[in-house]
C-alpha cells in the first residue's frame, strides 16, 4: 500500500511535532532530575521515581554521552541552558576521569569522584571523543578540540591492529594488555567487538567534522572496509558481534538493535567522509540491514532485544535503546526506498515507545518492558549506561530528516 502523499506529508508533520516536544521533556528531565549539585557533574544513578542511588558510581561514557547530547541540542536550539548543561558534563570529565599520568579517560569514578576503575577501555575514549569534538563543535572550547585529538592518537598509538586492522578492546590504567575485555558481564571476552567498532567509525566521524585529517579520514575508510569484510553478514543482513584477534567470528547472538543503529549509522558515516564506493555500499546495505533487524520485530511494533541463533532463544523483552535506533534506521530505509513500510516501521517504533515506555508520571524513558509489558525492575532511569543518548539522538535525527523532506 503506498499512502497519499498529503496523508504522508501529515503524517510527518505530527511525528515532527511529538518529537520535537519529546527531545525537550528529554533534555529537561536530565535538567532537572540527574545534575548532582553536592558532587559535580551528574548523578551516577537515579532511579525510576528519580530518587538518587546513594554512592553510585560515576561512569565516562554517561558523562561523555551527556556532553554529547546537550551539545546537539545547543547547537540545534541555541538554548544557553543546554550548553551550560553540557559544560557541567566537559568540566567534570576534565577534572574527574581525566589520567594526567598515563593518558586518556579513567571507566569510572565513584561516588566521591575518586578513581574507582582506571582502565582504558576503548568503548569509553571514543564516547570521550564524540562528546568532546559536538562541544568543540558548539562553542569552539579549543581545549575539547586537543582532547579529542589526544584522545584519537592514543586509541592508535595502543589499540589499532597494525597487522589485521580493527581495535583491541581494552588495556590496563597504563595501557598494558589486561584478561578481562569485557565491556560489561553480559559480554563474550574477546580481543574485538562490533559494538566497540561502531562506536570509535562513530567518534572518528564526528572529529573528522571539525578537524579534517588525512589519517582519521584513513582510519574511519579502514572501518567501513572492515564492516563489511568481515562484522556485516552479507547472507543474512545481520551484524556478528565478537571476534578474535583474526576477526573469526565467536558468537552466533543477534542484537537487534545494533543491527538498526548500524544500518544507518555506517551510511552516515560514508557521507562524513565523501567516499562514493562506500556511500553506494552502505546505502545499499542500509536496507538490508534494516531488513534483517525488522525480523526482531513484534507485532505491536517492537524490537526484541537479542536472538541467539545457535540455540533459537529469543530474549524476550524491549529496551529502550532499540526502539530509539529503530526510529531512524527504518526511516533512513523510507528515505533511501520511498517505501511506506519503512516509514511505517518507524511510527510503530514511535507508538510503541509511546504507549510503553515513556513515563507520564516521571518523565523520561524506562529502561524496558518484558513480555507482558512489565517494567524491567532494578535498573535505571539514568545512570552508569542510561544516558540522553539514543533518544535524543532519535528526536534530532528524525526531525532533521523530516525538515529535509519538505
Amino acid at each position: 500500500m503506498v499512502l497519499p502523499a498529503d496523508h504522508t506529508n501529515q503524517l510527518l508533520h505530527v511525528y515532527r511535532v511529538q518529537l520535537l516536544a519529546e527531545w525537550k521533556a528529554i533534555l529537561s528531565y536530565w535538567m532537572q532530575y540527574t545534575v548532582d549539585e553536592a558532587g559535580g557533574g551528574f548523578l551516577g544513578s537515579v532511579d525510576n521515581q528519580n530518587q538518587p542511588v546513594p554512592g553510585a558510581a560515576k561512569g565516562l561514557v554517561m558523562h561523555s554521552r551527556i556532553l554529547w547530547a546537550f551539545s546537539a541540542a545547543y547547537i540545534f536550539f541555541k538554548d544557553g541552558a543546554y550548553l551550560a548543561t553540557a559544560k557541567k558534563a566537559f568540566d567534570f570529565i576534565c577534572q574527574h576521569f581525566s589520567d594526567r599520568e598515563h593518558g586518556g579517560m579513567y571507566w569510572s569514578v565513584d561516588g566521591e569522584c575518586n578513581r574507582l576503575d582506571g582502565k582504558k577501555q576503548v568503548y569509553g575514549q571514543a564516547f570521550c571523543i564524540y562528546g568532546m569534538s559536538e562541544y568543540y563543535k558548539a562553542c569552539g572550547d579549543p581545549m575539547a578540540l586537543n582532547i579529542s585529538i589526544e584522545l584519537f592518537q592514543l586509541i592508535e598509538q595502543h589499540s589499532y591492529d597494525t597487522v589485521q586492522g580493527g581495535y583491541l578492546e581494552a588495556f590496563s590504567r597504563e595501557w598494558q594488555v589486561m584478561d578481562d575485555l569485557r565491556l560489561s558481564d553480559k559480554d563474550a571476552n574477546e580481543k574485538k567487538t562490533t559494538n566497540t567498532h561502531l562506536h570509535v567509525v562513530e567518534a572518528y566521524v564526528n572529529l573528522y567534522r571539525v578537524w579534517k585529517n588525512a589519517k582519521l579520514s584513513e582510519r574511519i575508510e579502514g572501518l567501513l572496509e572492515l564492516f563489511g569484510k568481515y562484522i556485516i553478514d552479507q547472507q543474512t543482513g545481520h551484524l556478528h558481534l565478537f571476534f578474535d584477534e583474526q576477526w573469526n567470528n565467536k558468537e552466533t547472538l543477534i542484537s537487534y538493535g545494533h543491527d538498526i543503529e548500524a544500518a544507518w549509522l555506517l551510511q552516515e558515516c560514508a557521507e562524513a567522509v565523501e567516499n562514493r564506493q562506500y556511500i553506494e555500499q552502505y546505502s545499499r546495505l542500509a536496507i538490508f540491514i534494516a531488513d534483517a533487524a525488522a525480523r526482531g520485530l513484534d507485532a505491536d511494533g517492537g524490537l526484541w532485544y537479542e536472538y541467539f541463533a545457535g540455540t533459537g532463544y529469543l530474549v524476550k523483552e524491549k529496551h529502550s535503546w532499540p526502539q530509539a535506533e529503530a526510529m531512524i534506521g527504518f526511516m533512513n530505509a523510507y528515505e533511501l526506498s520511498g517505501k511506506d513500510k519503512y516509514l511505517r516501521q518507524s511510527l510503530n517504533s514511535w507508538a510503541f515507545v509511546q504507549h510503553h515506555l515513556l513515563d507520564s508520571v516521571h518523565g523520561e524513558w524506562f529502561w524496558g518492558v518484558k513480555e507482558d509489558y512489565r517494567i524491567m525492575e532494578g535498573q535505571d532511569k539514568a545512570g552508569f549506561w542510561k544516558c540522553p543518548y539514543h533518544n535524543s539522538r532519535a528526536c534530532m535525527q528524525i526531525i532533521s530528516r523530516i525538515d529535509k523532506m519538505s
